[in-house]
């Protein structure tokens, strides 16, 4: 028997894989790229990258449940690798536990709305420049990997 513990966590990870989902159509429909689980130079890894076409990097922090967010002490390192930041959630998520310094979007699995819109803080230029080289890098391995999934010499 599955304990209650085991199925909130298979329920919270059915969750964010249908927020995953609903935020890359979101994206792509405004004419976006983005890229899941992306890897950032400190070691944390974005939920969602989304790139438009003038350079804006925006990342997205998924919470699928409340004990998601409460326990969540990282989010502040995301901010130094975007120029616009958001939470997205579900729309059974108690949206007020979001700072109002971050935007919000409420998505599931087939698409998102913007609740409310991020800061823009434009991002060095030299940071810029590494983050598009590492997106376009990461972007490309991935492909690499679709096509053929042996080892490669990158």
């Amino acid at each position: 028997m599955i304990s209650d513990a085991a199925n909130s966590e298979i329920e919270n990870t059915k969750i964010a894989a249908g927020l995953v989902r609903g935020l890359t159509r979101f994206f792509s429909a405004m004419g976006q790229v983005s890229l899941a689980e992306f890897g950032l130079k400190n070691r944390r890894r974005a939920d969602i990258m989304a790139l438009d076409r003038t350079g804006v990097f925006t990342i997205v922090e998924i919470k699928s449940s409340r004990a998601d967010f409460m326990t969540d002490l990282k989010w502040r390192d995301y901010l130094e690798f975007c120029d616009r930041f958001y939470f997205a959630v579900d729309q059974n998520f108690p949206t007020d536990l979001i700072p109002e310094s971050c935007g919000l979007i409420i998505a599931d699995a087939y698409g998102a709305a913007t609740i409310r819109e991020s800061v823009l803080a434009r991002l060095h230029a030299a940071r810029r420049q590494a983050l598009s080289l590492r997106f376009a890098r990461t972007a490309a391995r991935r492909l690499m990997d679709l096509n053929d999934p042996g080892p490669h010499s990158l």
